[in-house]
């Protein structure tokens, strides 16, 4: 069968890709900011410099669209109750409940994120005659923040309202302002700016500071005016815990009007216009769409934290079955509970190997060195253009035959090699890999049992010395000692690595040989045997060396043809879903298994490292700090269980935190490449890796000159 041939891969989806995470980005912006608000009118973060004395001197109803301010404040026994940092669901008809029993009117200056929440509450309050103004977007500080931002605070809060009600407000009311002599210059400033929008500046003479909850009577005494004077105050329906207010509220209310108090909004009180007009069709429609963002971008936050809580509990759950099926496994085979007879009968060793001349002596010297008494080597040579069958060759090693067939591919060559195999049991190397001394052997002691099939080794990393070595040491580490103990304890091992796997010879005649019809030949006829009845079990004791990708372009080509081909042989396997027996343990345990963490979380993965950006920038540091810390431990301990478990060194365990700046980003990139091509029926080339021969230096061998 000729090799795989493909179309050039994809690649218009990193652009979508990329534009996706960036919107997602930009919507929990969104949300950040509109639900990272802080309620009440507490000192604001601008220069502590006076605004000019014509300014803190005047009436809390100040015009700034002119050379010089204009002010007017409430005239005798009149009171403008303003009410800032609502609609508040809870506290707003609270609010609105009191004034109406008292037949109070107020003004109610609204904050634009939450009229797009509770667009309900803002047409209440229109309907039973209050007034509304402006308290910005966000609760955004004016006199801090660039005037492009507060120019935008204050144009989406109109559209807000205007979306909610119809109207467009003139009213402002700045956040973290008071009374009017506490009024300061760069306040000042960015009131005037918002004069030219047709902005009325609304202040106070009268600050409540209920945000601080001193009490209903502070509160109470708080807003009273003095003497019968008229008085703007200030008090707030949102923001936080309002109970004291609409405590206070009622008692305020109920003396004042004893005193012959009248109760006005803003405009009324000083003899003025409505301060709301009909808003145009442009700003409704652009408020609707400003209100679907935020709807959108609260999703987006939700299902976020749905996805982040839900591949939590999944980490935690698989970490559990792993290290409970892991010590399962130990004890099954550490601690047998009766001898079993030793398995000596011949063994056939087939090495496929295309262009391996790098490593094909040391592959092919540690086999012949292998302790097990009746061993032969076959070197199915595939075409190769570096001449690998010569170096073979010319060792001249007893027991070891060459096969030289035209390039046909890996599944092509190993099926030729089964066919000229003398030996009922036969053990499949990549062209790559060293064998120990005892591998063979400890590789077929569990052909004693008539069930099981097909046995996988334990496959380490030879080339560990740089960084990428270690990640993929630590990778392979974790992934044979955890997760191969657990496929085997569950019955649903879906792979038997290229680098070393045993069979018997009439199980892979049964199932037709080696397929070619995925990348994942190794998957894919695992799952066959598996679903032809036989048991596939793991061999810890069984180690082969094998050269792992020495760069990050080797390294995704590797992976990127290891996952697409799993993709394959999963899609060609989902009718064992259905089916009883081991087929049915594969369907129903390994191959979800497989969808779920192979496949659907690595997909998720790039929306989550965008949270994480999200999180640097409205997340406390010290929860970021703390989560990661508490996330890094957990793979920490992980990992060094899987190594103890396996007898490695723990030194690798250091290179673990950098393992998330970049190893892990390949890793799920590769995994999306994979999807996308599987998708668009894309048909993916063979990728070879190129060889250093670095795993040569395991064993004393070196190409004959």
């Amino acid at each position: 069968m000729a090799r795989h041939v493909a179309r050039r891969d994809p690649r218009a989806h990193w652009v979508l890709l990329l534009l996706g995470l960036l919107l997602l980005l930009a919507a929990l912006t969104v949300n950040g900011m509109v639900t990272g608000i802080d309620g009440g009118a507490g000192p604001s973060a601008a220069p502590a410099v006076p605004a000019p004395e014509e300014a803190t001197s005047a009436g809390p109803v100040l015009r700034l669209d002119r050379p010089e301010p204009v002010s007017r404040r409430m005239p005798d026994r009149t009171v403008a109750l303003t009410f800032d940092d609502g609609p508040d669901p809870q506290w707003t008809p609270q609010v609105l409940d009191v004034l109406r029993r008292h037949r109070a009117h107020a003004t109610f200056f609204v904050v634009g994120s939450r009229v797009n929440d509770h667009p309900e509450l803002v047409r209440r309050i229109l309907d039973e005659g209050h007034e509304l103004g402006s308290h910005t977007y966000t609760h955004a500080d004016l006199g801090t923040v660039s005037v492009w931002r507060a120019e935008l605070e204050l144009s989406l809060t109109r559209k807000a309202i205007a979306a909610a009600t119809g109207r467009e407000v003139t009213l402002l009311r700045a956040p973290y302002s008071s009374t009017t002599d506490t009024l300061n210059s760069a306040l000042y400033d960015a009131l005037r700016r918002a004069a030219g929008t047709g902005h009325v500046a609304v202040l106070a003479d009268l600050d409540a500071k209920d945000w601080q909850r001193p009490g209903v009577p502070a509160i109470v005494r708080a807003a009273t005016p003095q003497s019968g004077r008229g008085a703007v105050v200030l008090m707030h329906d949102g923001g936080g815990d309002r109970s004291q207010t609409v405590a206070a509220l009622d008692q305020l209310l109920t003396r004042l009007s004893a005193q012959d108090y009248r109760f006005t909004g803003i405009s009324e009180g000083i003899d003025a216009p409505p301060s709301t007009v009909p808003a145009s069709a442009g700003t409704r429609f652009g408020g609707y769409a400003l209100r679907g963002t935020q709807t959108g971008a609260q999703w987006a936050a939700t299902g976020m934290n749905v996805l982040l809580a839900v591949a939590l509990v999944l980490g935690i759950a698989r970490l559990a079955v792993q290290v409970a099926c892991a010590q399962l496994h130990v004890r099954r085979v550490r601690r047998p509970h009766r001898p079993r007879r030793t398995v000596d009968v011949p063994v056939s060793v087939i090495v496929p190997a295309y262009n391996e001349a790098a490593n094909i002596a040391a592959t092919v010297r540690s086999l012949v060195a292998s302790a097990y008494p009746a061993l032969e080597v076959i070197v199915v040579d595939d075409g190769s253009s570096d001449g690998t069958a010569d170096i073979v060759e010319r060792m001249r090693l007893r027991g070891v035959r060459v096969i030289r067939q035209a390039n046909a591919g890996k599944p092509a060559a190993l099926n030729t090699g089964i066919r000229a195999a003398r030996a009922n049991l036969l053990v499949l190397v990549d062209g790559d890999t060293v064998f120990q001394p005892d591998t063979v052997h400890r590789l077929v002691q569990g052909f004693a049992d008539p069930t099981v099939g097909a046995i996988s080794g334990n496959t380490k990393v030879a080339n560990r010395r740089r960084l990428l070595g270690r990640w993929q040491h630590l990778e392979y580490v974790i992934g044979f000692n955890l997760d191969r103990r657990m496929y085997d304890v569950l019955e649903c091992m879906p792979t038997i690595p290229g680098a070393i796997g045993a069979f018997r010879r009439e199980v892979l005649l049964a199932v037709g040989g080696v397929p070619s019809d995925t990348l994942a030949e190794d998957t894919d006829l695992t799952m066959k045997v598996l679903r032809a009845g036989w048991r596939v079990v793991y061999e810890e004791g069984a180690i082969a060396w094998t050269e792992a990708p020495s760069s990050l372009r080797q390294l995704w080509r590797q992976r990127y043809r290891w996952c697409y081909g799993t993709m394959q042989a999963m899609w060609k396997h989902r009718h064992a879903l259905r089916e009883p027996g081991a087929g049915g343990k594969l369907g129903r345990r390994g191959l979800p298994y497989l969808t779920v963490f192979q496949i659907v979380l690595p997909l998720a993965a790039p929306a989550v490292d965008v949270y994480a950006v999200y999180g640097l920038i409205f997340l406390p540091w010290s929860t970021l700090v703390l989560a990661w810390v508490g996330l890094l431990l957990l793979q920490g301990l992980t990992a060094a269980y899987a190594l103890r478990l396996d007898g490695e060194r723990y030194g690798p365990l250091w290179s673990l935190p950098l393992q998330q700046l970049v190893y892990r980003q390949v890793m799920y990139l590769v995994v999306v490449q994979s999807a996308v091509t599987a998708v668009i029926g894309n048909r993916l080339r063979w990728q070879r890796m190129v060889r250093t021969g670095e795993v040569a230096a395991l064993v004393d061998a070196r190409p004959p000159v």
